[in-house]
């Protein structure tokens, strides 16, 4: 799979442990910044990595930054993402097998690089169950089709 990765400022130093942790599974990286820890707006990296997401230049997208919370956010306005902000190894999980997420969100300030790296590998391995979890999503996309604008 492809995998395009953005930070802010705040999620700078967890996503080269990311960066690692995907190639290591075998998978492309497209890395779209931030490239440094001076303060910088998280909507300006989340927006256009969950784009690439959305219009089939990557596969899935990995947004961090201080908390996850911007970047969630803003990556949920994209139409088409099913961005899930995760802590933790059972959240991983469940988001992809019930929510078939295609953008992950974490913070840098709220977990650690050890617990991030397995998150991402949870994440990345884990399919979507689709059966009636399917049905499910369709009502979110046939909702946001029906509200765009």
């Amino acid at each position: 799979m492809k995998i395009v990765i953005a930070s802010d400022h705040a999620g700078f130093a967890l996503k080269k442990d990311i960066i690692h942790v995907v190639e290591e599974l075998g998978h492309q990286v497209e890395d779209v910044g931030c490239d440094c820890a001076d303060s910088v707006d998280y909507a300006d990296y989340g927006i256009p990595a969950a784009e690439m997401v959305a219009n089939g230049k990557a596969d899935r997208g990995i947004i961090i930054c201080g908390t996850g919370i911007g970047m969630s956010i803003s990556a949920n306005k994209v139409k088409g993402i099913r961005c899930a902000l995760v802590h933790d190894l059972f959240s991983a999980k469940a988001t992809r097998e019930h929510n078939d997420t295609n953008v992950l969100a974490m913070g840098e300030r709220v977990i650690g690089p050890g617990l991030a790296q397995e998150i991402t590998k949870v994440w990345l391995t884990t399919p979507f169950e689709g059966g009636r979890h399917a049905r499910r999503i369709d009502k979110i996309t046939d909702y946001e089709g029906k509200n765009e604008g």
